[in-house]
């Protein structure tokens, strides 16, 4: 603070935290002490500002980062298992977020929402959830953040195994991300890890679910490559997402190279998801469990679950 008021650089401060926790996040999951260090800055940061002096338009901002901190320390949890805390963080955040009158950010919020709640096993409620969000924020969100709960609808129609309903949904997450790279508009810096390829990449995991192995992997073509040092979870998570569309086509060559890619990079990180990702490798690998490559990889497995679950992130 500045002379007794909240100044720009308070407010650097916090979207410089919320986005080192998340790069942090992506590469270590969810389980590292950075997680905890995001949770105690917005305790003892983010939420004293709040108390102090602001105009109007610092106020907005100072709402809308503070929100931002509590959805990346609840995505974090979510990412670790911790549901109930992650709800909670998600729901301060949308306090937040309407306190600051952010569209933007409670949009983005409610989606991370809902596709907690694909990965918890329940999709229909995770499909009401992202369609109420986009129909409440089609008109005044920024395309991209109206695209990825397009896509978080998809994902969630795949799991309930309604492919016209993932299509349609994941069409218009494309064209969305058309938009919003053929219009330029203001958008939040945040959104713009949403883009085409990382569609692409969910898509893979959509038509997987779908049990379209083929369309899977055609999709996987469109995914351009992410830097493994910076995105090690989601490199690692993507891998075990091939190794089962391979399995699908019944090529358990590309999914144990795949699946033994996953173990190696998933090693490092900490979190539950991952080894949940991991554990749906080995049960898809069932058909093929006698197979001595396959008792190999399943043991190395059980072994990144391990460390991944009781060890600590490099």
């Amino acid at each position: 603070m500045s002379g007794g008021g909240v100044g720009g650089h308070d407010l650097d401060a916090l979207w410089a935290a919320a986005a080192d926790a998340q790069r942090s996040d992506s590469k270590y999951g969810g389980g590292t002490g950075k997680a905890s260090t995001v949770t105690s800055f917005l305790n003892e940061r983010a939420i004293p500002l709040l108390r102090g002096d602001y105009t109007d338009a610092v106020g907005k901002e100072l709402y809308a980062g503070t929100a931002e901190l509590a959805r990346v320390a609840g995505w974090s949890a979510l990412d670790m298992g911790h549901h109930a805390l992650a709800q909670r963080h998600f729901i301060q955040a949308l306090r937040m977020a309407r306190a600051g009158a952010s569209l933007a950010v409670g949009c983005h919020v409610l989606t991370n929402m809902a596709l907690q709640a694909t990965l918890r096993g329940y999709p229909d409620e995770a499909v009401d959830m992202a369609q109420g969000t986009y129909d409440r924020a089609r008109h005044r969100a920024a395309p991209r953040v109206l695209a990825f709960a397009k896509l978080v609808e998809a994902l969630a129609h795949a799991r309930l195994g309604d492919a016209p309903s993932a299509a349609a949904a994941l069409v218009s997450s494309e064209r969305l991300l058309e938009q919003a790279d053929t219009e330029p508009r203001d958008e939040p810096a945040w959104i713009r890890y949403y883009t085409p390829a990382r569609m692409a990449a969910d898509a893979v995991e959509i038509h997987r679910d779908l049990h379209l192995p083929a369309a899977a992997l055609g999709w996987n073509n469109r995914a351009a490559p992410m830097p493994e040092s910076a995105y090690t979870r989601s490199v690692g998570l993507r891998m075990t997402v091939l190794a089962t569309a391979h399995l699908q086509h019944r090529d358990l060559d590309q999914a144990l190279a795949h699946g033994q890619r996953a173990v190696t990079i998933l090693s490092h990180v900490r979190s539950t998801r991952a080894t949940d990702y991991l554990a749906g490798v080995v049960r898809a690998m069932a058909p093929w469990r006698r197979d001595p490559r396959v008792i190999d990889l399943s043991h190395l497995a059980h072994q990144a679950i391990a460390i991944s679950t009781t060890g600590s992130a490099r």
